[in-house]
């Protein structure tokens, strides 16, 4: 199959990350990156070992003119996606976009239609959906008998953000991960939370609480914070015959199947065990590429990460800002 010759644009954290999977896969030519700070290019540059076929670019205009160019990967800020994946779709590029999508349902849906009618792939980086572990989880589900309820916690001491909130920053993570085990989405949503550190501008919650109800009466609820010194990564899933947890700072087993339910009479519990799945040794980013490369190379929407399911998840975010907004009151997804 041939080969996709691509652009990054932007080259900080993660950025960089981006551009070592596809400077190492063989599917993929990088022609540009790009970057607003030039010092920032210099330094890529010289840490990737680019040669003058790659050229540096502070203004990602300048990618899209590129002759042959065929794809794009966008690592820039949120607030600038909307521009750069119009532009890209409209010069009948593909495009790989960091999450979210956007800031708004809206604006994604209108991405997405845009993709449609150019016939190009909007794929959407929401890594965790390829990471090994929660494959593992999501087949394995199915042993615990019919999920209860389910809770998360994705907090640290920093980093602290300034352009959005705890909740724009942590929680898509851990609702793509809910939506994915349980192949649904929210019907409704809640959340609160707190603020407390003094930064210029709105102030933004430090801290957030979020509850997600599902059609089968599932709920999740989701433990949000920056301002922590007890770094935890964990998701859990309760069913009837015992519980899936997913624990990333348990290096050695992060993923185990806690088995036991309750006797039926008189409610003790009974069937005790422990169950360690393994769980292979693959970078989730690694796999999002090579996917990403797949839906290119097929012109065929990524099951998992597509357009679509990046506007879902911007919608749950929008709800459940809206209900931070009005002290926790529930939000309907229509």
């Amino acid at each position: 199959m041939g080969q996709i010759q691509l652009a990054l644009m932007g080259v900080g954290r993660w950025g960089t990350h981006l551009l070592r999977n596809f400077l190492a896969h063989p599917q993929i030519q990088v022609r540009a990156v790009v970057d607003p700070f030039a010092e920032q290019l210099t330094a890529t540059a010289k840490t990737f070992g680019l040669d003058d076929s790659v050229l540096l670019l502070e203004h990602w205009q300048d990618a899209l003119a590129i002759e042959g160019l065929g794809a794009v990967a966008i690592a820039t800020p949120a607030t600038t996606h909307q521009a750069i994946v119009t532009a890209a779709l409209q010069r009948q590029l593909h495009v790989l976009c960091e999450k979210p999508l956007t800031l708004t349902a809206d604006t994604s849906a209108a991405l997405c239609r845009l993709a449609q009618q150019q016939n190009r792939q909007l794929f959407i980086d929401h890594t965790y959906l390829f990471h090994p572990a929660v494959t593992q989880a999501k087949a394995n589900l199915g042993r615990l008998g019919t999920p209860r309820y389910g809770y998360a916690a994705r907090t640290n001491l920093g980093p602290v953000r300034h352009d959005v909130d705890a909740l724009w920053d942590l929680a898509i993570h851990d609702i793509a991960i809910f939506n994915h085990w349980l192949a649904a989405v929210p019907v409704r949503v809640q959340a609160q939370g707190l603020n407390w550190l003094q930064r210029p501008g709105q102030p933004l919650a430090d801290v957030v609480w979020c509850r997600l109800h599902y059609p089968s009466g599932f709920e999740a609820t989701i433990h949000l914070c920056w301002a922590n010194p007890h770094k935890q990564r964990q998701l859990s899933v309760v069913c009837d015959r015992g519980s899936l947890v997913f624990d990333e700072m348990q290096s050695h087993a992060p993923l185990f199947l806690q088995m036991g339910q309750l006797e039926p009479k008189t409610f003790q519990p009974q069937a005790l065990s422990k169950v360690t799945l393994e769980v292979p040794d693959q970078e989730p980013l690694a796999t999002m590429c090579d996917h990403f490369v797949h839906s290119v190379l097929t012109n065929q929407p990524s099951p998992l990460s597509s357009g679509a399911v990046g506007t879902s998840l911007v919608k749950i975010l929008e709800a459940l800002s809206q209900s931070l907004a009005q002290q926790g009151i529930w939000i309907s997804l229509g």
